[in-house]
Order: C-alpha cells, then structure tokens, then sequence
C-alpha cells in the first residue's frame, strides 16, 4: 500500500511587533535631562562667582563706650597716667633745709660711751653700743666712735662755723650738716663711726668700702642701730655711712619717726 504522504504542519512564524529602544529608555532620558538640568541650575547660583561688591568702611564714633568686662588698664585713656618722674618727697612740716627739728637730750639721760668721758648717748643707746662694739672687736674689727651727742651750741659752730670756712652757702652746707636745733645728735641717740683699721675713710663716703661698714651692715640691727642717711634717702640728704641711730625703745622710735608725720 502505497504510503500516503502527508505533508509537513506549515508553522507559522508570526513575528510579535517589538517595542522600540527608544520608547523603553525614555523615561531614562528625560530624568537624565532632568538632572543636568538642576545640576546647570546648581552651577548657576551656586557655583558661579558672585559680584564683588566695594569694601565699606565704618566709622567708630571717636570714644565708644565699653562694658566692664572689655575694658583693660592699657586701653583705658582715662585711668592710665603718664609715667612721672621720680622726686624724693621731703617732708613738709617743721623741716629746715630738708632737716627734722629735735629736742635737745637732758644731760642726766646721758652715759659715756668713751673711757675719757667726752662722748655720750641716751643710757639704753649707750648700753648697746658698747655690747656692739665689743662683739665687732672680737671679730677683729674696730668701730671707732667720732661723734656723739652734741649740744645746740656745739651744732651751731659746726653748722655756721664750717659754712664761713668753706665759703659755703647754708643750703650746700645742710647737704651734709644740719642746721642748729635740727641735728639727730642733740637726741643722744645719733652716732657717727669710723674704722679703726682705716681712719683715712672717717667722715668719708669711702669709709662705705671698710670692714667696720659691713660689718655694721650685717649686725647693727642686731643691736638695734640703723643707718640714717641711706644713698637717695627723703630727706635729700647727702649720703652718709658713718652716721647711724638707736632705735631700740619707744622714746627712740618715737623721736625719730614721729618727727616725720
């Protein structure tokens, strides 16, 4: 039996229409344009320079007010001074020539303080002087009393009588002696001294440079005796390392300090 061929299914391709490229990216598109959209806005406003503008100045009112805290001594006109020049401050009350006054020493409060009697000071002065000057020589130096108390009329030769001799006028004379009734030697308490070792300084700005000096600088407070003339002292009187003061009781300290109130 002759086979019967039967013919082959005819398939049909049919062909789905595909969507196009272009209509699957475009909203890819758009939000990319979108993008470099705002990022062009961005760099506009943003990035762009801006104008400059001219620089104003503002003016300070000459004097402005500043609170508490902000205010400091150097920026503060009203409460700094200029510096000003040093001036001793002399006393102003009683002083003659840049001298104090002083009561002279009733001569039953005096004791020598020399073996042949002729110099002498306040008994308690006296007591300490002789205690200072006995401890100084034990350590080899010698202080060599020169001038004590002295008396209106001793203080008066020496003032008016040196003065004519060295043809001085009395303001340069009281550079270095004061003037009758003003001498710290009428109170029995005043003491001029010198070195035994070097007797060329007595009365001397040199005798500064002697053992015997420096030895009292060291040790006459001790003993309750000060230097009354210091280098630059108030009163504008000249320098004076030998001349020195008890100051070891109330009359003493009174006598001396109180004169310059």
């Amino acid at each position: 039996m002759d086979e019967i061929e039967i013919p082959e299914a005819i398939r049909e391709n049919i062909e789905l229409p595909k969507k196009s490229r272009l209509t699957l990216s475009l909203p890819l598109i758009i939000g990319i344009i979108f993008c470099l959209g705002v990022a062009g806005l961005f760099s506009m406003f943003v990035l762009s320079p801006k104008p400059k503008s001219a620089p104003q100045t503002v003016k300070q009112p000459a004097t402005q007010p500043r609170s508490p805290q902000q205010e400091t001594a150097p920026q503060n006109p009203q409460t700094v001074s200029p510096p000003q020049e040093k001036t001793p401050t002399k006393p102003s009350k009683g002083d003659l020539l840049g001298h104090l006054p002083y009561q002279v020493a009733p001569q039953e409060s005096l004791a020598p303080i020399t073996a042949d009697n002729r110099l002498k000071m306040r008994s308690a002065a006296a007591s300490k002087f002789k205690q200072m000057q006995t401890d100084a020589r034990a350590q080899g130096v010698i202080l060599v009393p020169i001038s004590a108390f002295r008396t209106a009329e001793a203080q008066e030769q020496l003032f008016f009588g040196v003065k004519e001799q060295r043809v001085q006028d009395a303001t340069k004379r009281a550079e270095v002696s004061a003037p009758p009734g003003y001498s710290e030697h009428h109170t029995g308490y005043a003491i001029d001294l010198g070195d035994g070792n070097a007797p060329a300084t007595n009365l001397e700005t040199d005798f500064a440079n002697t053992a015997a000096f420096s030895w009292l600088k060291e040790n006459a407070l001790k003993y309750s005796f000060e230097l009354s003339f210091p280098p630059d002292n108030d009163l504008g009187v000249s320098y004076e390392p030998w001349h020195w003061r008890f100051v070891g009781d109330r009359d003493s300290l009174e006598t001396f300090y109180k004169a310059r109130n």
